[in-house]
């Protein structure tokens, strides 16, 4: 993919994921964004859409503990930049998906579907017949974008379909919210599952926390 065109993908994932989980707003930066979280595992985060080694070996000498890297190439290639002191999150991948009005279809017999949404953001809740969670997932929306977050499946309700069933929710209220795009990072378990619906591998991602000493 052409690097304006990834700089605006990943900048569609930004402003949704800012949504969904509460953030503050994205701060441009010559290399891209910074992002406030707010929490313990994670103060702030900066998002570089384009990676150059002089830059991340910058950001990297500099960042205090609790900040995360979020770099857009493989794992690999950038993980050396940093240096001493950081640990790998995992890879992670960039995917997108044009949205459509396609009906997610009924749960599995025994189990129900709770969908809602607040403050800009789709919540799907799957019960299993006692009640317990079998999977949950949310997307943040931004304009016609939505970003599908937080997609799980508790241990003892997995292979039974029950992710595609709140991908395919969550999508099909996305569309009904406005959303025409869908944008998401997955991780390499759920890469497989999101291929599977449609979605289109854009870029990996490198996702590095710094220790505290």
């Amino acid at each position: 993919m052409p690097e304006e065109q990834l700089t605006g993908r990943v900048r569609q994932w930004v402003d949704g994921w800012v949504v969904s989980r509460g953030a503050a707003d994205p701060v441009d930066e010559p290399w891209g964004w910074t992002v406030a979280v707010g929490n313990a595992k994670e103060v702030a985060r900066h998002v570089v859409p384009v990676p150059e080694e002089a830059g991340v070996r910058k950001l990297a000498a500099t960042a205090p503990p609790g900040t995360w890297l979020k770099l857009f190439a493989p794992d690999e290639v950038v993980r050396p930049w940093a240096g001493d002191g950081w640990e790998s999150g995992g890879a992670g991948f960039l995917m997108t998906l044009p949205l459509a009005p396609a009906a997610p279809g009924p749960p599995p017999a025994g189990y129900t579907v709770t969908t809602w949404g607040r403050g800009g953001v789709v919540k799907v809740l799957v019960r299993a017949g006692d009640g317990r969670l079998a999977a949950r997932g949310q997307a943040g929306l931004a304009g016609r974008v939505a970003v599908p977050d937080q997609i799980e499946t508790a241990a003892d309700q997995r292979r039974r379909g029950l992710g595609a069933l709140v991908m395919r929710t969550l999508q099909h209220a996305a569309w009904e919210a406005g959303a025409r795009d869908g944008v998401l990072v997955g991780t390499p378990d759920g890469r497989a599952l999101y291929e599977s619906l449609g979605w289109t591998l854009r870029s990996p991602m490198a996702s590095l926390s710094r220790r505290a000493d």
